[in-house]
């Protein structure tokens, strides 16, 4: 089993009057099974109101299911004697940090957590400097969190559940609050916690840049599991993502555009500097006065 299992999980938002009587049921997943391996980083797309984020805060119980059941390490998490566990196991990163950055300076906060978990002093502040090591943040150990940007103070949510020593990190929309900036700050920090801790990594977002090197990526509509794939599998589908009201990012669309008009490109490119290494040698063809194709790229004439 992998470290994430959800087997025909179903979560329903049900909405009672005063007497407790049920109003109104709206279903916000609906039989999802999917199973995350250690130390994958899974990226989950979705507009707004896909379920996405509903199925985010069922992987650190936060909610727990209607129906079926989610397997955080094997661990059920609808058993109320599994939720320390669960909870110990899965750190959950939300999208504004000011919800979940309460010290009066950056060390103390990131200690919050371990010191609640009644971990030793010691250790405590050992993990503290390896966690603040980990996201960059060492230099502002000292500051106020409200004297950080938007982007560093997301970096010291991280770092808070890092601390805590997870097997998994899940980010709700971690960058939806930040400018380009602070997108890029925050994910390149999580992908080398990925990288380098072997933290397995559920990042929720609808910025289409932030996935292309992700493992893997999920996406969902209504509620559903409608696509899973790799990145180039998921965004060489670009009419389908549209048909659920997703973007594909920018080069990807250009490249789409490009071969709609018959230019020769494979499906699925995720980078400029991808799209280049195939639109060089074609432009260099076509005009191979203008272009000098050498071992490191080309010369215009």
């Amino acid at each position: 089993m992998g470290i994430i299992k959800t087997s025909k999980l179903i979560f329903d938002y049900i909405r009672r009057d005063e007497e407790e009587n049920i109003e109104e049921v709206n279903r916000a997943i609906d039989d999802v099974s999917i199973e995350i391996k250690e130390g994958e980083f899974v990226a989950v797309l979705g507009h707004n109101g896909s379920g996405k984020s509903t199925f985010a805060k069922q992987l650190d119980a936060i909610l727990l299911p209607t129906d079926g059941t989610v397997w955080i390490q094997g661990l059920d998490t609808s058993k109320e004697e599994n939720l320390w566990e669960v909870r110990k196991k899965t750190g959950m990163v939300f999208q504004n940090p000011d919800n979940q950055i309460i010290g009066n300076i950056v060390e103390e906060d990131v200690g919050f957590g371990p010191e609640n978990m009644g971990i030793p002093t010691d250790e405590i502040w050992k993990r503290v400097d390896e966690s603040l090591e980990a996201v960059g943040m060492t230099a502002y150990r000292m500051k106020s969190p409200n004297k950080l940007s938007g982007g560093q103070k997301q970096r010291v949510a991280i770092a808070g559940v890092m601390a805590m020593r997870p097997q998994c990190i899940v980010l709700d929309e971690p960058t939806a609050m930040l400018d380009p900036n602070g997108r890029r700050e925050v994910v390149k920090t999580v992908h080398e916690l990925n990288r380098q801790e072997g933290i397995t990594v559920v990042l929720i977002t609808h910025y289409m840049e932030e996935v292309i090197h992700a493992d893997r990526v999920i996406v969902m509509d209504d509620g559903r599991v409608v696509m899973d794939g790799t990145p180039r599998e998921i965004f060489s589908r670009v009419e389908e993502l549209k048909s659920y009201r997703l973007d594909v990012p920018q080069v990807t669309e250009l490249a789409y555009e490009l071969q709609k008009n018959g230019v020769d490109l494979p499906d699925g490119i995720l980078t400029l500097e991808e799209l280049m290494k195939y639109l060089l040698p074609i432009f260099a063809e076509r005009y191979p006065d203008r272009v000098t194709l050498g071992d490191g790229g080309c010369n215009g004439n």
